[in-house]
């Protein structure tokens, strides 16, 4: 028995220490906020730290608001429980910057939703035209505003809020138009008093707001400039396709930029100007990898093997660019640009030597070589020239990084958010939310249908918060599903739980288990519009009141009108101008060809960061709406894109160059017929295409002949970099003749 004791003990011991390391790991997996796996229901029964925070925050947030409705004896205390989901996001940033367009959406529709009852108080059919009309002018509004068409765009959610607005007060109101002020009041109160709320109680959970901001800025470029520099490096290494392959980084570089501005919001009112710094130091990241498309050209050109020195430059560079994010992340940035600024040199040096050797010096005369010889030169110092350009765009990424780290006193820098507006998706979204509400309307007017005025409220509410999205009609069917799970919810607290309590404590306790779950859902990107849904319909379908409470037959005549609302929205999408994925690539090529016309004979002039974001823009575009369309084609016009982004960079600077009139007559003349060449740009097969690519080679071979018998070295180099930009410009039309040709509208049939 006594021999048991020291076994027992140390087997009590073992499992103690190994309990306690258990939950030390736990907690610290917890406490980290890492990503963690959330499919099989993980979501709700092992969530993180942070998104059961957020989920209890909120919810403990939209019960206060429901309590103080209640307490105020307000008509309909569900639009305060509401409007806190609405507003509620993850980030203190996101929630602060989705609430001011939030506010800014609700006055503009209160105001609207007035003057529509106003106008139109016993007129059945002009009421639902103008409200049709109305809310799709809110949705051609914000599909022009500035950034993505998503979810998460605050901008665009402000003319989304103000359709939502706009049909609750005047369906609301046509009911009794005596008295749409006071129904206008009460619900921008309601609406108003969710928004404070949700900002008050977030802002309690903040702790060191402006530090992590910057700390998230940081990370934010060190995400982009790692991939760029892992991509580039590839490159060098000989792996032409490296940049065509990692579709990811334009899509990152996109993500990350369109995040800065909830960083600039938690930084607070007195920051500098870290946030446009950030913006154009990502900017320069996308420009970056399109000096790397630049290169991927350049040391595949024909007869081109690049010569020892070049390879030996491209050694140190790729070492260096390797070993940069870690230098960065060591904020080791004055010795990084010293480094860099030494790479710059060597290149600089390298096409020194090479043009010494060939045109002499003072001291040394020329080297006789043959024309193989010569030619040779001149492609190693064409690479040595691209190799400069991209070692000179990595050096701006860095100094823009720099900047938003130590912001400088009187720092005037604004780098605006870009805007690239689509007329014709604009008018595309409005005509298809007014149609859906009119056809919605209609049928409330012709079938007298008593809770008709409810089913065409939710129906207004989906086209305000979908029509702007580019398939609204995945995203209804996303909203349908949380209906259901809503009308669940709500079917077991109105049958069942809420039929009982008599205070406000016991309902409040019968809310919160639900609302937590779809708190938690929110977080699993896969249901997060499900779980949208649920949270806002799940207090409307409940209906809590101080004087009233919902029975069996006004439950079900709340849920009824909901499901069918969403149904009847997701077909009408459909049906109505839906999205077509072969027009949007048909549609993108053709603004390409247009946007390579015009850069060739326009009078003013992109600057190259606009050529970048435009182009890096439609590449996103595409990659987010690849679903039924064949991997090759899906690849051809990624790579397409590319190559265009490629010409249209070359095309400025040749224009550049012939601004300068550094050239000789005849080297400028020959650019002067590429130009007019492109500014007639047709891409068919047989026609302007081809003339266009053979005006680029003939142009490349009379500047090789010319420049052997140039004796001044500052025209020698301008011509080499006249050189650089025509061959990238015929190596692409070359290699992505397929998507240049206008003939085949789609690339299917070719690849299919």
């Amino acid at each position: 028995m006594r021999s048991l004791v020291p076994a027992l003990t140390l087997a009590l011991t073992h499992v103690t220490t190994l309990t306690q390391t258990r939950l030390r790991d736990l907690w610290s997996c917890l406490w980290s906020g890492k990503p963690r796996r959330q499919d099989h229901l993980r979501w709700l029964y092992a969530p993180d730290l942070v998104t059961f925070g957020y989920a209890l925050r909120t919810t403990i947030t939209s019960l206060i608001a429901l309590g103080i409705a209640l307490w105020w004896e307000l008509g309909s205390p569900q639009w305060a429980a509401l409007t806190v989901w609405m507003v509620a996001q993850g980030t203190r940033g996101k929630s602060v910057a989705k609430a001011r367009w939030h506010m800014f959406g609700m006055v503009v529709g209160t105001i609207c939703a007035v003057a529509l009852v106003a106008a139109f108080p016993q007129a059945p059919v002009l009421f639902i035209v103008a409200l049709a009309v109305g809310i799709g002018l809110f949705c051609f509004v914000g599909t022009l505003l500035p950034g993505p068409a998503t979810m998460t765009n605050y901008r665009i959610h402000g003319m989304r809020a103000s359709g939502f607005t706009y049909a609750i007060i005047a369906l609301d109101g046509i009911a009794d138009p005596e008295h749409i002020f006071q129904i206008a009041m009460a619900r921008a109160t309601y609406i108003v008093l969710g928004i404070v709320l949700e900002s008050t109680v977030s802002s309690l959970f903040q702790f060191r707001l402006g530090e992590r901001a910057r700390d998230r800025l940081t990370h934010n470029f060190l995400t982009a400039i790692d991939g760029a520099a892992r991509a580039l490096a590839a490159l060098l290494a000989g792996d032409a396709q490296v940049l065509s392959k990692a579709r990811g980084l334009f899509s990152t570089i996109t993500s990350l930029s369109d995040q800065i501005e909830f960083a600039e919001v938690e930084m607070g009112r007195h920051h500098g100007h870290e946030g446009d710094h950030a913006r154009a130091a990502l900017a320069r990241v996308a420009v970056l990898l399109s000096r790397g498309l630049d290169m991927a050209a350049l040391m595949h050109m024909p007869d081109c093997v690049p010569g020892d020195a070049f390879h030996a430059t491209a050694d140190r560079v790729r070492a260096f660019l390797l070993d940069l994010p870690a230098r960065l992340e060591e904020r080791d940035i004055g010795p990084t640009l010293q480094r860099l600024a030494a790479l710059r040199a060597d290149c600089r040096q390298a096409v020194a030597e090479s043009l010494g050797t060939e045109m002499g010096s003072d001291t040394l005369p020329p080297v006789a070589t043959d024309d193989a010889a010569t030619l040779h030169h001149q492609h190693q110092r064409i690479l040595h020239h691209g190799l400069d350009a991209m070692l000179e765009d990595l050096e701006q990424a860095i100094i823009q990084f720099e900047a938003s780290l130590h912001p400088l006193p009187h720092d005037h820098f604004h780098y605006r958010i870009k805007t690239f507006r689509d007329w014709q998706q604009a008018v595309a979204n409005s005509l298809r939310a007014s149609v859906t509400i009119f056809g919605a309307g209609v049928i409330w007017i012709t079938t007298g249908w008593s809770d008709g005025l409810l089913f065409l409220m939710f129906v207004s509410i989906v086209c305000s918060l979908f029509s702007t999205l580019e398939k609204p009609a995945l995203a209804t069917q996303a909203f349908l599903t949380g209906a259901f799970w809503a009308v669940g919810a709500a079917a077991v607290l109105v049958l069942w739980a809420l039929a009982k309590p008599t205070t406000y404590e016991i309902m409040a306790l019968c809310f919160s288990l639900p609302m937590l779950a779809g708190g938690l859902a929110f977080a699993y990107p896969t249901i997060v519009l499900a779980a949208v849904s649920y949270n806002l319909f799940l207090p409307i379908l409940v209906g809590p009141g101080n004087q009233s409470r919902l029975d069996e037959i006004a439950f079900f005549n709340t849920a009824m009108p909901l499901i069918l609302a969403l149904w009847y929205a997701m077909w009408t999408f459909r049906l109505v101008l839906p999205f077509d994925t072969n027009a949007m690539r048909w549609q993108m090529r053709t603004g390409i060809l247009k946007g390579l016309r015009l850069l060739a004979r326009s009078r003013t002039l992109p600057t190259t960061l606009y050529v970048v974001e435009r182009n890096v823009d439609r590449f996103v575009r595409l990659l987010t709406n690849t679903e039924a369309t064949p991997e090759p084609v899906v690849d051809a016009y990624l790579k397409g894109i590319l190559s265009a982004m490629s010409i249209g960079l070359n095309v400025i600077r040749l224009r550049a160059i012939l601004a300068r009139n550094v050239l000789p007559a005849r080297s400028h003349q020959v650019i002067e017929e590429v130009m007019g060449r492109m500014a007639q740009f047709s891409g068919r097969y047989g026609g302007h295409y081809g003339r266009t690519a053979r005006s680029a080679k003939l142009a490349i071979n009379r500047i090789v002949g010319e420049a052997g018998r140039e004796s001044n070295l500052a025209v020698r180099m301008e011509m080499d970099r006249a050189l650089a930009s025509l061959t990238v410009i015929s190596y692409e039309l070359d290699t992505n003749q397929m998507f240049f040709d206008a003939s085949s509208p789609y690339l299917d049939p070719v690849f299919g």
